[in-house]
């Protein structure tokens, strides 16, 4: 399960742009909590922690946020969206949604290469496409997964890995259904590679890349 984040916040009564400003400039941000049973409950977060977990933290809106007053009035929420400054990329505004006990959430979780150095295919000159760097997921909400992890070990060149190759947590599912769908692939260089095995070109022409970060779109 991820982390819980920490977060400072304060009821907030003031609206509009001229309000957002004002608490922008005494270091606060405003934001939202909707969701759940309750009506949506204006706050502001404060913009130095928000601004922290921005950069440091890649599973930021994979993870419960509890906010807190002191270390009082506690809330639980899940970072929803992130709005930012168009040239500066400072946070502006941040939707959460509520974490209710034994509700379920809709997330992307990153996928985790292991044994890359270890790969057959790669050692003999083949080259990991990467379909998908994340999954969605249908997950409990307070038990999202940290990441999922896909083994490259016994992979040679023409193999590919689905999602059933995949063990999930008993409660987790993807929201894709419909298929067996891809992750990744250890082709071959050059021609002979622009097409795996097992047919999926057409997908990774969609989403794919080299593990060198060339992008097949």
């Amino acid at each position: 399960m991820s982390d819980i984040v920490s977060l400072i916040y304060d009821d907030r009564d003031r609206t509009g742009k001229g309000g957002a400003r004002a608490l922008r400039r005494e270091g606060w941000l405003p934001a939202i909590i909707y969701g759940g049973k309750g009506e949506p409950k204006k706050v502001a977060v404060s913009a130095r922690e928000v601004k922290r977990e921005l950069e440091m933290n890649p599973r930021f809106f994979s993870s419960i946020v509890e906010l807190h007053k002191d270390g009082k009035n506690k809330l639980r929420v899940l970072p929803r969206e992130a709005q930012l400054h168009p040239v500066n990329d400072l946070p502006l505004h941040v939707d959460f949604i509520r974490v209710a006990k034994g509700a379920t959430i809709t997330v992307e979780i990153p996928v985790h290469f292991l044994n890359e150095d270890t790969c057959p295919g790669i050692k003999r000159g083949g080259v990991l496409n990467i379909v998908r760097r994340e999954i969605e997921l249908v997950c409990p909400i307070e038990h999202i997964p940290e990441g999922i992890e896909v083994d490259l070990g016994k992979c040679d060149i023409g193999d590919s890995i689905h999602i059933s190759h995949v063990t999930l947590p008993d409660d987790v599912t993807p929201t894709i259904t419909d298929r067996d769908f891809t992750i990744c692939t250890v082709v071959g260089r050059g021609p002979a590679g622009d097409e795996d095995e097992d047919g999926e070109g057409a997908e990774e022409a969609e989403g794919g890349e080299s593990s060198g970060g060339e992008s097949e779109e």
